[in-house]
């Protein structure tokens, strides 16, 4: 892979590919409208010859001269607060963004990978999740906006590998953590760390035993990369399989922090899913592929980096 686009490229995990990516050697080109990105996050990358930013809306338009040989489709709001509040600029970017970033692989002759994600499992009556197993979604309800957006996502991208022959990656992400993470991003992680850090009531919704299998984002990352570099299509599950409830993150957060926040419950958002584990013995047997960063070493890393840019 010589030159790579990312769309989502100034986000959270699209930023740690282009840093990855061009590691690795690659011009890499990030498409971003900054809905829920940040050039902060890509700042120390522009004055890399390789790099270059377009600030754009994939739902629109979306081409590039010259050759591609990857175009990474990660763009679009990924927390239930994102969604909550733009609702059909999520959906649009599943459905229309997607069509636009394998119509640009297409022209170019690329591969296409697509950051599907655990969500399209709904609340699952399943546990751990296989990559066989199609899931609980609630269409209608507030969610739905996100899951539907992606299996959509996911359905579009099968469509055009077989019509068209076009070799296509598809990895369901789960919980992903790590430095530049939003402070306002809504999720779990996030949410403790800065309420801690300042000293605020840590908010658990529901009863704290709803569970959660967080992932490192280099873990992540690397098992991305594994995926594009393998024979398989996918869809392939990246995540950590240990599951832990977050009542037991919470606590977690509150210890490393040495806060004494104290922890306040709320009622459980409208199809929070009960419970999320990766079963990811596909990664394993075809991606050689685990995590290795433990939550209690990945943690301290994100902690920090809250406290850098507080």
């Amino acid at each position: 892979m010589k030159r790579i686009l990312i769309t989502g490229g100034a986000g959270f995990l699209g930023s740690h590919l282009c840093e990855h990516y061009l590691a690795k050697g690659c011009s890499v080109i990030a498409v971003d409208n900054l809905l829920t990105g940040d050039l902060s996050n890509i700042a120390h990358l522009m004055a890399d010859s390789r790099f270059s930013f377009i600030k754009a809306d994939v739902t629109n338009y979306l081409h590039v001269a010259g050759k591609l040989d990857m175009v990474m489709h990660f763009a679009s709001p990924a927390s239930p607060v994102d969604y909550a509040r733009w609702p059909i600029p999520t959906l649009k970017v599943g459905a229309l963004g997607t069509h636009k970033a394998l119509g640009l692989a297409k022209d170019k002759g690329a591969m296409f990978a697509l950051a599907s994600t655990s969500e399209v499992y709904g609340d699952p009556e399943v546990n751990p999740q296989p990559e066989t197993y199609w899931g609980n979604v609630n269409p209608i309800g507030p969610r739905g906006v996100y899951d539907e957006a992606k299996r959509f996502a996911e359905a579009l991208t099968m469509a055009y590998h077989r019509s068209h022959g076009m070799p296509v990656k598809i990895a369901r992400i789960f919980n992903t953590y790590g430095p530049r993470m939003r402070r306002d991003d809504g999720r779990a992680v996030p949410n403790f760390i800065t309420q801690a850090l300042a000293g605020k009531p840590v908010t658990v919704y529901g009863d704290g035993t709803q569970t959660r299998s967080l992932t490192f984002v280099s873990d992540l990352v690397d098992g991305i990369d594994r995926l594009v570099r393998s024979k398989i299509t996918g869809p392939v599950n990246i995540g950590n399989p240990r599951e832990m409830t977050l009542l037991e993150i919470a606590q977690t957060v509150k210890k490393l922090t040495r806060s004494r926040s104290k922890l306040v419950f709320k009622k459980l958002p409208v199809d929070d899913p009960k419970v999320r584990r990766p079963d990811i013995s596909l990664a394993e047997n075809a991606l050689g592929w685990s995590p290795k960063v433990p939550f209690e070493q990945g943690l301290p890393r994100t902690i920090a980096f809250f406290r850098k840019t507080s």
